[in-house]
């Protein structure tokens, strides 16, 4: 086979690789919100701020992965920000109440946190229950047991190594907490990718009695889908107490309004079936950077609210104008 034929295969192949599903408008947005800010303000490219952005997205990022899925197959987790609290509640509790080696409660915690995707999915499937009504009473069950395991009041205090996961940059840049988000990034994209589930899920996205009538066990991945979001929740759970060093029921507060965002803002449709992780990593990067310049331009965390409202808005208006 000539060179040039080998070229003009593997030119298609690449491109697929980099592709960003739908995400190219986001990232045009991105580098321009980027570019602005550097003119702006004096402190934004700077090495730290930069490092500072990433540490502030970790838990959005986990947490957006899994609601990736949840709207690639047509769904929504209201969820995910009372899920959060309660793994952290779960896993504080047992620690420093019950004595149980930290290791082992950060297990029991995700073990609960992926419980209630489980509950969620069988709502929706085996009940018949809209997502957003099932969703929304785990949301109310999920927040309040998270308040009754210590009657509302938060827990402070845990090994000094689970604090400096979140501390300590090695490499000079890179803390665990971090690597953990990028690591659940790349299984995301893998997934989605490159296995037979994720183009499922794209399948159940865009019909899901079509998909059914093709052998796949919508119900199943359904399900599947929702305790991987539980879990993702949990695990940004596990995140966000190593950076506070404690636990508190009210953790985790209207998180489930930015997860959604940044999916959709990264170009996955609400009505499903087409998206991307690439695409969603563009969108929580656009959040975590416009929150980190905003606050560098000293705007109100008020108006902060309405900015990013703006943007979402935006967002989907322009999902809507594409599809037309």
């Amino acid at each position: 086979m000539s060179d040039s034929a080998m070229v003009g295969r593997s030119a298609p192949r690449l491109k697929a690789l980099l592709s960003l599903r739908g995400a190219t408008g986001p990232l045009i947005g991105l580098v321009l919100l980027c570019a602005f800010l550097a003119v702006a303000t004096d402190s934004f490219f700077t090495v730290r701020n930069m490092l500072n952005v990433l540490d502030q997205i970790t838990v959005l990022g986990i947490m957006a992965v899994g609601m990736t899925f949840v709207i690639l197959i047509g769904g929504i987790d209201l969820a995910v920000g009372s899920v959060l609290a309660l793994g952290m509640m779960v896993m504080g509790y047992l620690s420093n109440y019950m004595g149980v080696p930290l290791p082992l409660a950060i297990v029991c915690a995700l073990l609960v946190a992926a419980f209630t995707g489980v509950v969620s999915g069988v709502l929706v499937t085996g009940f018949g229950v809209p997502a957003f009504v099932a969703t929304l009473a785990m949301m109310s069950m999920a927040r309040g047991v998270a308040n009754m395991i210590t009657d509302g009041q938060q827990i402070v205090g845990f090994p000094a190594w689970f604090n400096l996961m979140a501390i300590i940059r090695h490499g000079g840049f890179l803390t665990v907490t971090v690597g953990v988000m990028m690591v659940v990034f790349l299984l995301g994209w893998l997934f989605l990718r490159f296995t037979t589930g994720g183009r499922s899920l794209y399948a159940i996205g865009g019909n899901a009695e079509v998909a059914r009538l093709a052998g796949i066990n919508v119900k199943l991945a359904t399900i599947g889908v929702y305790v991987v979001s539980g879990l993702l929740a949990g695990l940004a759970g596990v995140v966000l107490a190593a950076r506070l060093d404690s636990v508190q029921p009210s953790s985790g507060f209207t998180y489930e309004l930015d997860t959604i965002a940044a999916v959709v803002i990264g170009g996955t449709s609400l009505s499903g079936g087409t998206g991307g992780i690439a695409g969603t990593v563009v969108g929580v990067l656009i959040i975590g950077v416009l929150r980190n310049g905003l606050n560098l331009l000293g705007v109100s965390p008020f108006t902060q609210q309405v900015v990013i409202g703006v943007v979402i808005a935006l967002a989907v208006a322009a999902e809507a104008f594409r599809k037309k």
